[in-house]
Order: structure tokens, then sequence, then C-alpha cells
């Protein structure tokens, strides 16, 4: 029999778990939670000695490579920059991912001004989640950090408002994909109240992923040292889930102040920044990112749906610290029968499906245990893995990343982006046609790239180095431990249910993240209107992240040129020149102003310890490629016949630093047809963040036959920065020539008239 002394400690034991569990329920609603903020900028300037002299450096370099409009500079910039207070950015803070701690909006204009010394950049934080609170304070963090600028005319850094706008859709007729906008003005009034998100709630449908009993296993397990970080998580989520969303049909001045404003296509987000009536640009990317693009996307639909593709839509993110996005291919990971269902398709040249790679899973488990039906089994997965989307890696039980070697990959692209979708590419969308209206409709897309960096560090790409601080490779833990989706090995595969537990193979995902790319603008002056200017003439042109020079230009026997971006009609032969330098090589550690700002501890977490540092020597531009796409002039003409990748290859000296060649489209006359141009400016190789991805080893056929993945999470994720010799490229905005049998004359669309062809010049080395 038990005595009173034991009911009592039984009791009070009972009482206290009834509290803590109380306790926790209540901090996982973010009561004991401090919301994040905007964060506190350095209130210095960069040492104006330090922009006087990138402007001389560029100087020389226009003056060694004959350059004659002396009038612009190629200023370096980032427009596509998420900081913590994004969902996904927030999340890989989290010590459960080994991460940072919060990286605010404060740190991305620091980053900017003095780590990557940058020229400009702007911050794209998801709409989706952004609360009332925190809009207002990005907007008033980069007003801040424009005020530190100086002279509104000569700034040493241009800091643009803006957000992302991201959709994703389960098929091909529901995907637009992601985009970012970008606002020219900053002050209030002239600007939105509320970014436009594609939808109402973060997490529509009841997918929270931190739902109540996740935060309070979170909060609980949490070491003492660790468990603030998730009550201030706990008080971000709450924030979120307090939003109400805008009422509908409601003009957008006058909706409530603090309401969740949304739009679930993109004409419909057009409309509404037609209607705030403010200048924005709107610039889509990781179009071909098969990480969440369904697999037969491609642009036909997007182009359908616009009015003007000119209006909002004109520059396309052609490559990101996400992958490269440029290069169409023919492969799909998916086909559709005869009946209208989808299949898996066979391998081709240079691709494996990851459907097909399942059955080969299957197929060789099966043989293995000495089992019968082993192709029916390999049919069997095939068919599981297309019915499971993108979850596909768990219809195979007991998968490993290194089980799928490079299937599902484009072997044969730049550093493309993971589980290549090439109908979402730079060339595909260019290549396009919509014929439905009166007259054919085509995207006339500039390239630019970006970071897309999640931890408030706008152009990363100075240094190849700090792999899980320079690049989203944290957001590869973002899945489920392997131990959730691994299961035990098995000679069959599994269907997944439809209501069943799915996710993304985020473990793959890891080997896919750079260091990001830039944005290069030839613009008349520092200010953000020249900025803008060169951004709306699409006079600009995008980098793998070094900061190489480049200049396209379409030549008139006069001596005048038209730069890239350019849209004319002619009805002869139209010749170019290409002039391009390389980028500077890069000395260790920081300069003295960046010390001086920042101080020790700051420059250590911020930057690393290192900042764009340039020394006076310069790599070496290896060649010039150039792509030329014959736009489609009927629906029934395949994409993949009207681009020609590369069309030619023009070596550079093997002496010297730049490069200047001049070449003409002969065809061009007699066949009558649209054509666009753009160039690719390869530098020379060096070792780069992530190049080799999954790391195939291949046999003398080139089939991938193992694979060494880059991971996020292991013990040498840190110490790893899975460097592999890549050639760091510029891509070039294209110039557009559309064919036209008239001798003169204005053109309705106020393209250039036709001009005539100087004397075709041989390459030029420059020493």
């Amino acid at each position: 029999m038990r005595g009173p002394s034991v009911r009592i400690a039984a009791l009070l034991a009972l009482i206290l778990v009834v509290l803590v569990t109380a306790a926790a329920l209540i901090a996982s609603q973010g009561v004991f939670g401090t919301r994040q903020d905007a964060g506190e900028i350095a209130g210095v300037p960069r040492d104006p000695d330090r922009v006087r002299e990138k402007a001389l450096r560029q100087t020389s370099a226009r003056e060694q490579l004959g350059e004659i409009r002396g009038g612009k500079q190629i200023l370096f910039g980032d427009l596509h920059v998420h900081t913590t207070f994004s969902f996904d950015a927030y999340s890989i803070s989290l010590p459960m991912y080994q991460g940072e701690g919060s990286h605010p909006p404060a740190d991305a204009c620091d980053f900017a001004r003095f780590c990557s010394d940058l020229d400009f950049w702007s911050i794209n934080d998801h709409a989706e989640g952004l609360t009332p609170h925190q809009w207002r304070e990005t907007r008033e963090t980069v007003r801040q950090c424009n005020a530190v600028a100086g002279d509104a005319d000569d700034p040493d850094l241009v800091t643009f408002l803006g957000w992302e706008w991201t959709q994703i859709g389960d098929t091909k007729e529901s995907h637009y994909g992601h985009k970012n906008v970008i606002l020219l003005d900053t002050e209030e009034g002239a600007v939105p109240a509320r970014p436009i998100s594609s939808r109402e709630q973060l997490f529509p449908g009841g997918s929270d992923p931190y739902s109540t009993p996740m935060r309070v296993g979170l909060i609980v397990a949490a070491p003492g040292g660790r468990r603030q970080a998730y009550l201030d998580f706990a008080r971000f989520l709450e924030d979120r889930n307090e939003r109400a969303p805008c009422p509908k049909g409601v003009a957008v001045r006058d909706l409530p102040q603090g309401c969740q404003e949304s739009a679930p296509t993109p004409g419909e987000l057009f409309a509404k920044l037609d209607d705030w009536g403010f200048p924005a640009l709107v610039i889509p990317h990781g179009n071909t990112w098969g990480f969440y693009t369904p697999p037969l996307t491609s642009w036909d639909r997007q182009l359908a749906a616009h009015d003007d593709p000119e209006k909002r839509e004109f520059l396309f993110e052609v490559f990101s610290g996400h992958g490269n996005t440029e290069e169409y291919r023919d492969f799909r990971a998916i086909e559709i029968d005869e009946d209208g269902a989808p299949r898996c398709p066979r391998p081709s040249p240079g691709y494996v499906p990851e459907c097909w790679r399942a059955g080969e899973i299957i197929r060789a488990r099966c043989r293995e245990a000495g089992e019968g039906e082993c192709e029916t089994r390999a049919a069997e997965a095939r068919a599981h893995h297309v019915a499971a989307g993108d979850s596909g890696h768990l219809t195979v039980p007991g998968q490993e990343i290194e089980d799928w070697l490079d299937s599902g990959q484009c072997s044969d692209c730049y550093m493309p982006a993971y589980n290549y979708r090439p109908g979402g590419s730079a060339q595909y969308a260019l290549a396009h046609r919509n014929f439905e209206g009166e007259t054919p409709k085509r995207f006339r897309f500039g390239l630019i790239a970006s970071s897309d960096v999640h931890t408030a560090r706008p152009g990363t790409g100075y240094k190849e180095i700090q792999r899980r601080r320079m690049t989203d490779a944290g957001l590869g833990n973002l899945g489920p431990p392997p131990i959730l989706t691994r299961g035990e090995s098995a000679p069959r595969s599994v269907a997944l249910e439809e209501d069943g537990y799915r996710t993304p193979n985020f473990e793959r995902f890891a080997s896919f993240f750079g260091a990001g790319g830039l944005v290069a603008a030839h613009s008349s002056g520092r200010d953000r209107h020249s900025i803008w200017g060169a951004l709306q003439r699409k006079e600009v042109y995008g980098t793998s992240g070094d900061r190489i020079l480049l200049w396209f230009d379409l030549l008139h026997e006069d001596g005048t040129r038209l730069p890239m971006g350019t849209s004319l009609l002619r009805s002869e032969a139209p010749s170019f020149e290409v002039r391009a330098i390389g980028a500077f090589a890069q000395k260790p550690g920081c300069p003295p102003d960046a010390l001086q700002a920042l101080g020790e501890e700051r420059l250590a977490r911020l930057c690393g310890g290192e900042c764009y540092h340039p020394s006076d020597a310069r790599k070496r531009i290896d060649r010039i490629e150039v792509v030329r796409i014959r736009p489609q002039a009927s629906p029934d003409e395949p994409i993949g016949e009207r681009i020609e990748d590369p069309w030619r290859v023009l070596p550079c000296p093997a002496a010297g630093e730049g490069c200047r060649v001049r070449f003409r489209d002969p065809d061009f006359s007699q066949a009558e047809r649209d054509s666009v141009y753009y160039v690719r400016a390869i530098q020379q190789a060096s070792p780069t963040v992530n190049a080799g991805q999954l790391r195939c080893t291949r046999d003398e056929a080139g089939t991938c036959v193992a694979v060494e993945p880059c991971r996020a999470s292991e013990p040498t994720a840190y110490e790893d920065d899975c460097l592999e010799q890549a050639e760091e490229r510029a891509w070039s905005s294209p110039i557009f020539v559309d064919h036209s049998r008239a001798a003169s004359g204005p053109d309705p669309e106020g393209r250039a008239g036709p001009p005539t062809d100087p004397p075709l010049a041989s390459a030029d080395p420059l020493r």
C-alpha cells in the first residue's frame, strides 16, 4: 500500500508535467519570443578613394579595349537577395540546421557595401511570408542604406526596394514560377503599401511543417543556450498566422493597411502593379529548377497570357546561386502517352530520367536477390516514381543519394539547375512564339544574373570560399532526417499514398548550390535613375560571379553602334563586335575601410574575414561563344531546331587579358528569318564552389558510374568547399534583328531602321 508521501510525489510530478506542457504550448505560440527587427547598418559609406579607383580602373580597361562609348561605366549588382525576413531563410538560420542565426536586412546593406563592394542591389524577401511590421522595417532599412550612400547623384551604393512573388503549381497548367519585383522609388507614398504575394497563406491547406507539436518538441528538446532561438522562431511563425487576407475586388489603395494582398497569376500581379502605378520591373527566375517546377512546364502558357511581354517582364535571370537556366535541351523528365497519361521516357544522350533510374535500381536489387520478374518490377518502379512527382525518391525503399547517380540532371550544361526543366530555359523562351492572336507574340528578354542568396549576402561570388556561408547549401538541410525517408532496402518499389508523407529530395539538392551571379549594367551614371535606365534598355548582362567586363554591339558602316538589348529591322547581313576583359584576381582578406566600418567581430561574422579585394592582375578570357536563335515562324517548328549553340566559337589570344572579335551572319539575308544573337565571354578555368555538383566518375563512354555528392550537413560540410574547375562566364543580353525587305522607313514597333554593314575585321589580340 502506497503511503501519503508517494501519492503526494506522484501528484506533484503530474502537476509539474502539466505545467511544463502548458508552458511549452504557450511558448509555441510565440509568447516568450522576441520579434526579429531589421538590425542596425554601419553608418558610414565606403572610402571615396576606393569608389574612384574602381571607375579609373574600368576607364583604363575601356581604353585598352578600344571602347568608344566612354560615357558609360559598367556597374555590378545583385537583384535577388533574401534576408531572414523570408521563411526559408529564417529556417536555415536555426541551430538544428547548423545555422548562423538571423541575418536581417541591415546585414545585406553592410555586406553589399563592405564585403562584396557592389554598386547596387535589391532586397527580395518572399512576399508570401512578409508581415506589415517587416515590410515597414524593410522600407526603412532601404532608405537608411541609401542615406548613408552620400550624394544621390554619385552614391557609393544604390539600394532598390522589392520582393519575390513565389508561385508554385502542381502541374504545368497551374505553374508560373518565381518572379522578383523591383521598384524604382523608395519614398513613402511612392511604393506599394504591401508586397503582393502569390497566395494568401504562407502554408496553404494545412501544410505547415512547424505545427504546434513540432514547435513544442523543438522548444523542449533544445539545450538551454539555444532555446531562445526556437522561442523567437515561434513568434516569427505566429506573426504570419495572424495576417488577414485582403478583401477581393477592392482597389489596392482602398485596401486595409495590414492585410495580406495576393495575386495568384502573373496577369493579376501585373494588374495590381498597374493599379499602384509606380515604376516596377518583374524578373522571372528559377524556371528550370526541377526542385519545384513540374516536369513539362514551358514558357508557352506564360507568353499566351501576356498582353505585352515588353511592358513588365523583359529581363530574365539566367544564372544564380541555384544554377544555370540558360540552355535548352530536348529531353523531358516525363512524357505523355497516346492515352494522355504520364509515363517515364527512355534515356537520351546525356540524360537519364530519374524515373528510369528508379527502375534500374530496383532491377539491380531484384537480380542480386535472385528473384524473378525483375523487368516487371523495374517497369513498376518507373511508374511509381512518375506518380510520386518530386517525392519519387521515396518510392525506392532504402535509397541513398548515391544510388541515383546523375539521373535527372543536364550532364552537358554549365552548372545547371537541379533536375533540369529545359522548357523553362532562356533559350526556349527566346525561340518560342505564340501565334494565337492577330499578331504573333514573343519574349525579347535581356539576360541578367544574381545570387538568390538566403543569408543577406548580396554578391557572394567575389571569392569561391566558405561554401556553407557564401552559398545556400544550408537549404539542403530543410528536408527531414534521412532515417525518415530511406527506410529498409528492398527489391521492389512502393507506391506513395495520395495523402501520405511526401517531401522533395533536399539532401540531393545541396550539391547544386553555388556562390551566385551578378547583373552588370552599362550605366551613364552611378545614380539609381541611370541604373534603372540601363535595366529598361536591356543594356545589361549577367556573370557567373566574376566581374568580367563585356561589350556586345551591332556595327553600322558609319562607325555608330547599337548595344546589347537592342531590337531592330534590317534586310542585309548584320555584323557585330564583342569586347571582353577578365575579372580581377583577388587578394586575401579585406580592404582597410571594411575593417574600420564593421569592426573585427562583425567583419568575421558577415564577410567571413574575406571581402572583394582586387589585385592588379586580371584573369584571361579564353574565347567568345556566339548563340544564334531563329524564333519560330510557325507553331509546328521544333524549338530545338531553332537554337544554334554555339553557332560560332571565336578564340581569344593566349597572351593578354582582353579580347576583341568581330563576326557577321552571312545567312541572314537569304534566310529571311528574324534572328536573335547573344554571346558568352568564357574565362579561363578556375576553382569554383560546387562546379562539379554531384561529382560523377565517368567510364570511357562518358556514363556516370559513381557520384560523390556535396552534402549540406555531414561533419565535413563546413570544411569541404567542393571546389572543381569551371570556366566562369558572362552572358550578354541579346541583340534582336528582325528581317525586313524594306530598305528604309520607320518600324511600327519602334525598332531601329536597317543599317548597312562595315568591313569585317579579324580578331584583334589585346595585350
